[in-house]
């Protein structure tokens, strides 16, 4: 028996934009502006569409959608799925309906209502009835974005109980053309409940008229429509699941979350925790404009300002005792940042930790204690290397009472550590059981009150000690 030569396989090359990022933009741009069609789709034909996304974000606006018109239909839509929701809705604002459909139907369910919910509405009306899967993606669109239902795909293999492993296999091979990840199919019942679910490893391995119920897993974990994308992240991860059904309020089976869909939601997570905790606003991307940049950052630097102003106050009110003792004024700055740096570092921990689930709102008092013990020993060892700076340069320096003002400035700086480390452990956990997200305490809110704090012990301490 001869073997087949196999077909040679299509592999989509890497951009590797930190080798020649410039050069090829720079390229990419000049055949752009020089109107060069063919020979830009030639030179990104064989290119994925995460690495085309990114050249679209850095072309100017006119390039970027000549450039965008210019890719063919089934590329054009896997790059206008990498795109944030901003940018491709700015792209496609003048898009008709005859070039949106295509594009629309190459995508999959959930990525279709993605990019629809953000189009105007008389657009998505004139849209939904061209789309093949019109029913599917207008279900989606009734869901809150950042819910299960906004996450999940209306695409996915389910059989009723009564059939064999024969028939599963046969609706596995009918669907596959309209599902890109699937590791397991469902089981419900007449009446649509979910029941449990197969693994493809034990189809393929079952016998072909055995019942599908002798090989389904009936402990199967499921999640609700309106459970937030950032719990349904933790579910997947605590039970390394690739795919995640969810049901409606009767238990019955309405789509199927997988893992790249889940990969998308953690890292949008993340990147709106970091900005919350740099004192932006989470809805703030690189693509935003100027105006958008200005209204999302401008309240947290007058929030910042306040709290700045309150700590001048505090300062000031201590303006006899700084004229009394000028060296004083040198240890404001150690205060602050030694109060700022300790705040959040108990915050960054406490708000990692209640994302992950590691930490529970209840948990106040067991992280109180152990912030505490932790902050005692920090606040020791800065303190000690405090003294010893301050009895060192006294021996080069002329100023009074060395040892006072190392023992004022050490005690400061010993509770000031101990005081940021609490509030920065405590007040994330109460923020959160309050409904609030707990990454802003870790912005402007801390720092700022850790500095005001800071600073008024220190000045108290140093007028009862050494003054």
């Amino acid at each position: 028996m001869t073997n087949s030569p196999l077909p040679t396989a299509t592999v989509k090359k890497v951009a590797r934009f930190s080798e020649a990022e410039a050069a090829l933009f720079n390229t990419l741009y000049e055949l752009i502006e020089e109107g060069k069609r063919d020979i830009v789709l030639d030179k990104i034909h064989d290119w994925h569409p995460a690495d085309i996304a990114p050249i679209v974000l850095h072309l100017p606006y006119p390039y970027a959608r000549q450039f965008f018109q210019w890719l063919p239909t089934e590329l054009a839509s896997g790059v206008l799925a990498e795109l944030d929701d901003e940018f491709r809705t700015s792209l496609l604002s003048e898009a008709t309906v005859p070039r949106l459909t295509p594009l629309l139907e190459e995508l999959d369910t959930d990525d279709a209502a993605d990019v629809l919910s953000n189009l105007p509405p008389h657009l998505i009306a004139k849209l939904l009835p061209t789309l093949s899967d019109s029913s599917a993606i207008a279900q989606l669109l009734t869901y809150e974005e950042d819910s299960a239902g906004g996450i999940m795909a209306a695409h996915y293999v389910a059989v009723p109980n009564g059939w064999s492993v024969r028939q599963a296999i046969e609706a596995v091979r009918r669907h596959a053309d309209q599902i890109e990840e699937l590791s397991e199919l469902f089981v419900v019942n007449e009446h649509g409940h979910l029941l449990g679910s197969v693994s493809l490893k034990d189809l393929l391995l079952a016998v072909p008229m055995t019942p599908i119920t002798q090989i389904t897993d009936t402990d199967v974990v499921s999640v609700p429509t309106d459970m937030d994308q950032e719990e349904v992240a933790l579910v997947m991860e605590r039970y390394d699941m690739l795919s995640l059904p969810v049901v409606d309020d009767s238990n019955c089976l309405v789509g199927c979350i997988t893992i790249d869909d889940v990969v998308d939601v953690i890292r949008e997570e993340a990147e709106e925790d970091q900005r919350k905790m740099g004192g932006i606003s989470a809805d703030e991307q690189p693509t935003s404009s100027v105006w958008q940049i200005v209204r999302g950052r401008l309240p947290w630097l007058l929030g910042g300002l306040l709290g700045a102003g309150l700590a001048a106050t505090v300062v000031g009110s201590f303006e006899s005792e700084l004229q009394r003792a000028v060296i004083l004024a040198s240890f404001i700055p150690i205060v602050m940042a030694m109060a700022g740096n300790a705040g959040i570092q108990s915050a960054t921990i406490a708000v990692q930790g209640l994302a992950s689930g590691e930490v529970w709102s209840s948990d106040l008092l067991p992280r109180l204690s152990k912030e505490l013990l932790g902050a005692v020993v920090n606040g020791l060892v800065v303190a000690v290397t405090l003294i010893i700076s301050i009895l060192l340069f006294s021996t080069v320096m002329n100023f009074d009472n060395p040892l006072k003002l190392a023992l004022t400035s050490s005690l400061s700086l010993f509770l000031v550590v101990i005081i940021a480390a609490s509030l920065g452990a405590t007040i994330p956990l109460l923020l959160h059981r309050f409904g609030i997200d707990p990454a802003v305490a870790t912005g402007v809110f801390i720092t700022t009150g850790n500095d005001i704090i800071g600073v008024f012990i220190f000045f108290v301490i140093a007028t009862q000690i050494y003054l």
